[in-house]
């Protein structure tokens, strides 16, 4: 059994004020960190590591992801949404958001596509102005007796003409959020039963067609399944009025770019999402979107800390486990989405969420799910909260943007199976490699004061007959035959490289706004463009060092994985 110290953050956030690694062995490592990376394994002395071994199991794929995995959301919230003395939205909402912003532009059009969801908890508040609305079209304000104390909220055509462009001219792929709860009444404490109201969401989809808007997918509601937040409504009646939202797009749209229908957006409940699933049939509900936030309240001062715990990393992954079983078994023509994840919820943690150290618990999310099938990953936000990928003042990237826009370069969307030996607080992902042979390993090393030394196995060369103990996934198995080549079959001529992408934190405090990859400070270009993510080049054969609380992306161009077209 492995021995390793609490991990704590108390150095960093005694007064609420992030402040650099304490000690000189830290520090140390970190130094390390910043010589040339091929050098660092000789550099590192031998208390200052341990060993792990990682297996990857090309042989199948265990799951895939669409192209599109990374996605990142626009919401509703306009200035006045404010939690814990403070209101962080700023002008960041659907309805006054700057889309004329050149950073807001570079920042989309990197991913060359990044899909994004437009909706959040006013969603179902939502009108639409079309001709024959018969209300004034009016932007939210603040009602102390209106769903969380806003009234309703209305986007002009104008508006949305004005969105399209800017997605158009950006090339993102768009989820847009429907109000579910047009017409019903509240029948007791939030709970709200009857007949989805259709008639103003039919004559807005009709009006988007017309313009030929190229919506990906369409989604029913936000947070109204199971007890929902703030409102609920019953699975059985959500159900028929997904049938009625099929038939309207299917009318409207023809047999031809049919966008794909999704819901319910809300937070995973077993029995509601089967019978949800039950009541609308085949072919009515392309994908089941869910939502998480799993790391707590957005002032919880413990946010940090189980960040870095692994075991309650691991957690989610029952849910997402779950709701795959639950495709499988109740309507396998959906997919499994996650339509809205911020991590901490109520806008985020002001001093977490948009830090390096928020990037251990989004990486971990899209390893995790990924795992399970889960085509889609929303990141809550793009821009507005404490959670954006980009800053809500100056839209500058934080470091989570990098994380995303490395993963949606180098991960591809065939998902492998891999072993691990080692400490549990070193994380492993690997997928087939994006747009080319080979795989890209994900590496997270959540301990605050241990390096590891990895060394990367294709199971094709593994005897599982002899050796140490490896982790296989939540399982355990035996054995490890050290002396394999790491290619497979073929052996290794000592010439073949690897690609590897270091990301760390400004000055060694995981609290830092600026992320540094292979020790240079990813920021803006001088023209204030995203800046290009080069990797450094190693000798295959040489083990990985990944310094503490330090994530590594390693891509193996020549890996023998028949699943990956090799």
């Amino acid at each position: 059994m492995e021995h390793v110290d609490p991990i704590s953050l108390g150095p960093w956030i005694p007064s609420l004020r992030p402040t650099p690694f304490q000690g000189s062995g830290s520090m140390r490592l970190w130094s390390l960190f910043l010589l040339p990376l091929l050098c660092l394994p000789a550099r590192v002395r031998s208390e200052d590591y341990a060993d792990a071994t990682v297996i990857v199991r090309g042989s199948e794929t265990i799951a895939s992801t669409s192209d599109e995995f990374v996605c990142a959301t626009i919401d509703w919230w306009p200035p006045e949404k404010c939690n814990y003395d403070q209101c962080p939205w700023e002008r960041a909402s659907v309805l006054n958001l700057d889309l004329t912003n050149p950073l807001l532009a570079k920042a989309i059009q990197a991913f060359s596509p990044l899909r994004i969801r437009v909706g959040g908890s006013l969603q179902d508040q939502v009108l639409y102005g079309t001709p024959n609305l018969g209300l004034p079209c009016d932007p939210f304000t603040k009602v102390s007796s209106g769903l969380f104390g806003f009234s309703q909220g209305c986007i002009t055509l104008e508006r949305w003409d004005d969105i399209n462009d800017m997605f158009l001219k950006t090339g993102a792929v768009v989820t847009f959020g429907l109000n579910a709860l047009r017409g019903r009444q509240q029948t007791r404490k939030g709970v709200w039963g009857g007949p989805w109201n259709s008639s103003n969401a039919r004559e807005f989809i009709e009006y988007t067609v017309l313009k030929n808007y190229p919506i990906d997918s369409w989604e029913f509601g936000n947070e109204l399944s199971g007890s929902g937040v703030g409102a609920s409504v019953s699975a059985e009646q959500y159900g028929k009025d997904l049938v009625e939202l099929q038939t309207i797009i299917s009318e409207l749209y023809g047999d031809s770019n049919k966008p794909l229908v999704v819901a319910p957006g809300g937070f995973y409940d077993q029995k509601w999402f089967a019978q949800l699933l039950d009541v609308s049939g085949p072919n009515v509900l392309n994908a089941m979107t869910h939502h998480i936030y799993n790391l707590g309240a957005g002032n919880d001062p413990q946010v940090p800390n189980r960040i870095l715990n692994p075991q309650y990393l691991s957690r989610t992954s029952d849910t997402f486990r779950s709701l795959q079983l639950t495709i499988q078994r109740h309507g396998p023509w959906s997919a499994p989405w996650v339509g809205e994840s911020g991590g901490a919820y109520n806008s985020g943690s002001r001093l977490v969420s948009n830090t390096f150290l928020n990037s251990f618990w989004y990486l971990d999310q899209l390893g995790q799910s990924a795992k399970y099938d889960t085509k889609v990953y929303c990141r809550q936000t793009l821009i507005g909260g404490n959670y954006g990928l980009l800053d809500t003042e100056t839209f500058v990237p934080n470091p989570d943007y990098y994380s995303a826009l490395l993963w949606h370069q180098l991960m591809g969307t065939g998902v492998l199976s891999v072993d691990i030996s080692g400490s549990s607080y070193l994380r492993a992902y690997v997928h087939c490699a994006k747009q080319k042979g080979g795989v890209t390993l994900l590496l997270l090393n959540l301990h605050r004061t241990m390096g590891f030394m990895v060394s990367v196995r294709n199971d094709l060369n593994v005897n599982l007959a002899e050796g140490q103990g490896i982790r296989r996934d939540s399982a355990f198995v035996h054995g490890l035959k050290r002396t394999v080549s790491w290619v497979g079959s073929k052996a290794s001529d000592g010439f073949s490289k690897r690609e590897e992408y270091h990301l760390s934190s400004k000055d060694g405090n995981p609290f830092a706004r600026t992320m540094l990859l292979n020790g240079a400070p990813l920021e803006l270009t001088e023209d204030g463009g995203i800046p290009s993510l080069y990797p450094v080049e190693v000798s295959v054969n040489s083990p990985i060092y990944v310094a503490p609380l330090t994530i590594a992306f390693v891509v193996f161009p020549d890996f023998e994985a028949e699943a990956c077209g090799r």
